[in-house]
Parts: structure tokens; C-alpha cells; sequence
């Protein structure tokens, strides 16, 4: 029986005809999709570093690289993983101590779950994992709409091996999702964690949260600076069995992450970067104020109504545009970027005191709508 397909309007690639129903409730599960860059060094904090859509929470433990990684299950069809590698370890992490990586899903994916009734859907987990790290891990699944949650444990078994786990997560009749674009779902993989969060009875079954519960038996990763952790392959789908990974073309995978982040730079370059390529170049007019301004489309609708904006120089310095007039150059600060509602345009001003006649600016930028 072919398999049923539902198509993913507005987006640049058929999906209709790539065989997909769009069953992972993840986006970018093979860590295929890096805008920020392939690396980030010397982590201490909580912030979205490398790989698209997925969250790192480091709360006081360790210092980390972090990176998308070629190092993959054989035989699988991925190309990526991402690796967390430990730089500065910490063997006795304070009792409120948290890390963790993750990913936050909108409420408005996630109505089919029909959370909150008795017809309650169950979920399943299943993923790629290799470290050097052996021992108990933690997986949490939390409303984060009610302020529940439901956890569940695996087992890293050999070193340095790369694993398949699979996990089914029973519906939560207790607490409907939020029908909009806010996180509902936080998917989590615990990595280490204190005694808040250890002290308890590990929360296998949903209940209202309580720190305690949500980690009990979490090995720590950052114990030592040998230690690695990759993960590729994340699925969540609904029911109680785990199917093969859906793998996405390109274009649709990266088309889903730009709905929460995307910049005018190269694929390849990082933000920031000194360069020209893929520069941004506008005409434009100017206001009843004498300011200059311009509509700029997005690739893909964010989403949020305020995405924040970064702007950098050619040379890489944020915070400015470049302004050029009669072929003279100046620095031209934006007052201002901010989306007309929800379509993919983004409006800029740039203040009056430059002049700009028949000029134009230049530069790049980053819209950032992450959850």
C-alpha cells in the first residue's frame, strides 16, 4: 500500500511527490540544518549555537563545543549528527544545576495529539545516540502549557558506539494544548542535572511537575573532559511504535527551519562573518520624516510578528548597515526593522540625518523567531 502523503503548502519543493506525510512532529531531526554556523566553542549558557531548532540549556555545568558532526550510524542514510563535547568538567554539579538539549515544539503542530481527553494520543521516540558517557539517561516530554511532564529512561550500553533507542510516551488525558504558536511541547534530553532534580521518584507517568522527578538517575556528562555525546535521528510520531526516520529534501528541511531563523549570508558562511556574498543591496525612498526606507521579503513567513533582527556590516561588525552615496561610504545605523504583521516582508528605516538622495545601503542581517 502506497504510502499517503499530504502536501506542505508553501513550500518551494513538492512535497507531495517525495513520498512524506510529515509524521515527525521534529524539525531538522538529522541535523541537517546548521544557519548559524557548524561550531560554537567555550558554551557556558543557554542559547540555540549550531544545528537549527535545537536548544542548548547549560545551566552552571561545564563548559562545551558544540558542533554538527559528519561522525554517523553506518548504514542509515544520515550525513549529520550533532556532538556536544565537554571542555572543562565539572564532577560535582550545585543542587539547581540543569543541562540539557532540546527542542520546543508549537502548539498548533500538535493538535492531533487531542491532549487533555480521553482520546489521547500516545507518542513514540526514537533516535541515534553515541557517547562515551555509559549509563542511565533521562528523556522528558513536558506540557508546557499545564506545566506537566512525563520522563523516561535509556541506556547508553557501550562506549563510543553508536545505538538506536526507541521510547513510547502514554497520552496525557489531563490539560488540552494551546491551539497557537507558543511552545506546547518541550522535548528534553537530560545530560546531567543536581539533586532538585534527582531526589525524587523518576515521573514515568504524566503528573504536574515536580523538579524533583524529572531526572532521577541522570548520569553526569560533564564528569570528565573525555566525554562526547552525538545524536542524529530524532523522530516523534504518534502512536506506539517507532517507523523508519522520514527523511526531508533539503530545500523542505531548510524551508522549516527558516520559519524560525534565517539570515541573508551563504548557507555555508556564518553570521557575522567578513563578506560580501550574498549581501543584501537596497534602493529605496524615504518618509514624510526624510527617513529612508525599505520592504524586504523573507523566504518563508516567521513565526512570530517580531522576529529580532541583527544587522552586520560587510566586514562583519553588527549592529549597522553601510550607506553609499555618489560613491562615498558611511556608516548608516538602523532605527529600526520590524515585520508589516505577518508576511514575509520585513520593513527598515534608516534616519534621516545621512542624506541618502539616490543612494542605497547595504549589508547583512538575521531574523531570528525561535521558540
Amino acid at each position: 500500500m502506497a504510502l499517503s502523503t499530504i502536501p506542505f503548502s508553501g513550500l518551494g519543493a513538492d512535497a507531495s511527490n517525495q513520498g512524506v506525510n510529515f509524521r515527525n512532529l521534529i524539525i531538522n531531526g538529522d541535523m541537517s540544518i546548521a544557519q548559524r554556523g557548524t561550531s560554537a566553542t567555550g558554551k557556558t549558557d543557554t542559547g540555540y549555537y549550531t544545528v537549527d531548532r535545537w536548544n542548548h540549556l547549560i545551566s552552571s555545568i561545564g563548559t562545551w563545543s558544540i558542533s554538527q558532526s559528519t561522525d554517523v550510524p553506518t548504514g542509515q542514510g544520515f550525513a549529520k549528527s550533532l556532538k556536544m563535547d565537554c571542555t572543562t568538567a565539572d564532577a560535582s554539579p550545585a543542587s539547581s544545576d540543569e543541562l540539557q538539549f532540546r527542542q520546543f515544539i508549537e502548539g498548533q503542530n500538535l493538535q492531533m495529539l487531542k491532549k487533555g481527553t480521553s482520546n489521547a494520543e500516545s507518542v513514540t521516540l526514537s533516535f541515534w545516540v553515541k557517547s562515551t558517557k555509559t549509563g542511565t539517561y533521562i528523556i522528558e516530554v513536558r506540557d508546557a502549557d499545564n506545566d506537566r511532564n512525563i520522563n523516561k529512561s535509556y541506556t547508553i550500553n557501550s562506549s563510543d558506539t553508536w545505538e538506536k533507542k526507541t521510547l513510547s510516551f502514554d497520552g496525557d488525558t489531563t490539560g488540552a494544548l494551546n491551539n497557537d504558536n507558543g511552545t506546547s511541547i518541550q522535548l528534553t534530553w537530560w545530560l546531567g542535572a543536581g539533586s532538585n532534580f534527582t531526589s525524587g521518584t523518576l515521573a514515568t507517568s504524566w503528573e504536574s511537575r515536580t523538579n524533583a522527578n524529572r531526572a532521577v538517575g541522570q548520569v553526569n556528562l560533564a564528569d570528565n573532559t573525555a566525554n562526547e555525546w552525538y545524536i542524529t535521528g530524532v523522530q516523534l510520531e504518534v502512536g506506539t511504535s517507532a517507523s523508519d526516520f522520514e527523511f526531508l529534501p533539503h530545500d523542505v528541511n531548510l524551508l522549516r527551519c527558516q520559519r524560525y531563523y534565517e539570515k541573508s549570508y551563504k548557507y555555508s558562511v556564518a553570521p557575522g562573518t567578513n563578506t560580501t556574498a550574498g549581501i543584501t543591496r537596497l534602493q529605496g525612498t524615504t518618509d514624510e520624516n526624510s527617513n529612508f526606507v525599505i520592504l524586504h521579503p523573507y523566504m518563508v513567513e516567521k513565526r512570530t510578528e517580531s522576529p529580532t533582527q541583527t544587522f552586520y556590516q560587510a566586514g562583519g561588525t553588527s549592529g549597522s548597515w553601510n550607506c553609499n552615496r555618489s560613491g562615498s561610504n558611511i556608516t548608516a545605523s538602523a532605527n529600526n526593522w520590524e515585520l508589516n504583521g505577518k508576511r514575509q516582508s520585513a520593513y527598515f528605516t534608516f534616519g534621516s540625518a545621512h542624506n541618502y538622495g539616490a543612494g542605497y545601503v547595504y549589508g547583512h542581517w538575521t531574523a531570528d523567531a525561535e521558540l
